[in-house]
């Protein structure tokens, strides 16, 4: 089969697609042939510097996620053609992952799909919809009455965010670093722009003066002291992403910088179930949602893949099909 190895960090011209042989099933794991799969941030940091960590064994075929369909189900609960989708849990990192026209997978990591959508939207969906689904409901607990700020709202979770909320009937304030990207988020559903160009609190205070009771930080650390001061009292803010490329917080004190009366979470993706699966795929389908897709690659072009998520000039999931 072909796949895409990763043998050390560096730009993304150390991807290089390669044959290799098909992996062998063994017991508690199945073979799914990939019909697509969706480039993630994470994907990209481990290309760039984290395959060099301790915990990380190079080589490595990379990808936290893919959809497909069931080739050999071994001794696991389901069947041959199957569709499913599969991710996280040590995927593309501690195991190889999703990089390849086939991949091995732990059944844990495996979920059934009851969908019409195509491979490409299906792929543009798992860790993307699971990441905003569970800050949003797990996390911010979201209701219609809500006022939500979606910090890095172009960003693929972004969209997929603003959608759900949206969805769900909550008003959603959406923040970019560009104004040329105003339109393409109000297209999306976003009810209020906000540039994040040093005046954001301004922005914000101008349309909502107590703050906003819900706050989705896909940035990360580098604005979330800032994000926990745009919250109104008793509101929640949720750190899930990274998108600053900061991952911690040096000198943070719980006590002086997360206000009184504010609430901090935080989502990690690591934990997928059948059941929160089953609930996303079903609103995305009683809520017509589609997800936003930037461009599609063949498996050849991941090299131009991953430039195009480094640049932060896709409007939305970068797809490879398979």
């Amino acid at each position: 089969m072909k796949a895409v190895i990763l043998h050390k960090t560096g730009s993304s011209d150390v991807l290089k697609l390669s044959n290799v042989p098909i992996p062998e099933v063994k017991s508690d794991w199945l073979l799914v042939k990939i019909k697509a799969f969706g480039i993630n941030h994470s994907e990209l940091i481990l290309r760039q510097f984290e395959g060099d960590a301790p915990y990380i064994q190079l080589p490595r075929i990379m990808g936290i996620e893919c959809v497909g369909e069931i080739v050999d189900p071994s001794n696991t609960r389901f069947k041959v053609g199957e569709k499913v989708v599969a991710l996280m849990g040590g995927m593309g990192r501690t195991f190889d992952g999703s990089y390849a026209e086939y991949a091995l997978l732990p059944a844990k990591n495996v979920f059934t799909i009851d969908t019409n959508l195509s491979w490409e939207e299906v792929g543009a969906i798992p860790e993307t919809y699971f990441t905003a689904y569970g800050s949003l409901f797990d996390c911010l607990q979201i209701e219609p009455s809500d006022i939500l700020l979606v910090r890095g709202g172009t960003s693929a979770t972004g969209l997929a965010a603003i959608q759900i909320a949206k969805a769900v009937g909550a008003t959603v304030l959406a923040s970019t670093r560009k104004e040329i990207k105003k339109d393409f988020l109000k297209l999306q559903g976003a009810d209020h722009i906000l540039i994040d160009n040093g005046t954001l609190p301004e922005q914000l205070y101008k349309l909502y003066p107590l703050g906003v009771n819900k706050i989705l930080e896909l940035i990360g650390v580098s604005t979330l002291l800032e994000s926990l001061k745009l919250a109104s009292f008793h509101g929640i803010v949720c750190n899930t992403g990274v998108l600053g490329k900061k991952g911690t917080l040096d000198g943070f004190d719980p006590i002086k910088d997360i206000p009184n009366g504010i609430y901090l979470t935080g989502f990690f993706s690591n934990y997928p179930t059948q059941q929160r699966i089953d609930a996303i795929f079903n609103l995305i389908k009683t809520k017509n949602l589609h997800p936003v897709i930037a461009k599609v690659f063949s498996l050849d072009e991941i090299v131009q893949a991953h430039n195009m998520a480094e640049s932060n000039e896709a409007n939305g999931k970068i797809i490879i099909k398979i």
